[in-house]
């Protein structure tokens, strides 16, 4: 069967030579679609960067990386583009909204570069913001909302342009636990809706919360262990 997201061996070297730094070390990963993933480590593990390959925000030094069939390695960052906003939505720990932009706007930009047109981009973007609560909050900007209000518009941002694979890095990481709690919430189901979620944390606790966790130290994956579920 083919994966959805299948790496391997793959290494990510950084100042190649005599003071290289191996970001990651032949690391080998296999994810199906609508699994829930969480990869977890501490800071300077090398989640981060598999992050970043993972999103093709970046490309490995060695190894192979076929994303839902298709080889990433040798792609130009036009193609690299154009696979990152059809394919995965992101959600970042420091939220990444355009501050002079309100919340719709903000959600609106993925499907600004899709050449969509103007109603059937709004109407997307405001049933993506009523998804995650905040139909009242559509023409404010990011300065007058909470750090939870900001986070859930990056939520609807992510979603709007319907990928398959959600990417969320450190999402709960700049908020207050209830917050963090309303944010995990709308992960789950995002996922039971069949979306394929990863998620980038250094919480155990989080990490362990969902269906399998995968551990990453030093470069290497040294822990890929799948929650039994109860019957």
């Amino acid at each position: 069967m083919e994966h959805l997201i299948d790496i391997k061996n793959v290494s990510k070297i950084y100042n190649p030579g005599e003071n290289e730094v191996r970001a990651l070390d032949n690391v080998s990963l296999q994810v199906d679609e609508g699994e829930y993933v969480s990869i977890v480590g501490q800071s300077g593990s090398g989640k981060s960067t598999l992050m970043n390959i993972l999103g093709c925000l970046d490309i490995p030094s060695s190894g192979r990386y076929i994303l839902n069939g298709t080889g990433i390695g040798s792609m130009p960052d036009d193609a690299l583009s154009e696979i990152r906003n059809k394919t995965i939505g992101f959600i970042f720990q420091g939220f990444n909204l355009v501050s002079n932009l309100s919340a719709l706007e903000n959600v609106e930009l993925p499907l600004l570069y899709r050449r969509m047109g103007r109603e059937e981009r709004q109407a997307i973007a405001l049933d993506a913001l009523h998804r995650v609560g905040l139909s009242e909050r559509v023409d404010h900007l990011p300065s007058q909302m909470s750090g939870g209000q900001q986070q859930r518009v990056a939520i609807a941002r992510a979603i709007a342009a319907r990928p398959p694979i959600i990417l969320a890095d450190e999402p709960t990481g700049n908020l207050d636990s209830r917050s963090g709690e309303t944010v995990m919430e709308i992960l789950r189901e995002l996922h039971a809706e069949g979306k394929t979620v990863i998620l980038i944390t250094h919480d155990n606790a989080i990490a362990d919360s969902v269906d399998r966790t995968i551990r990453i130290l030093d470069g290497r994956i040294v822990e890929d262990r799948t929650r039994e579920l109860a019957g």
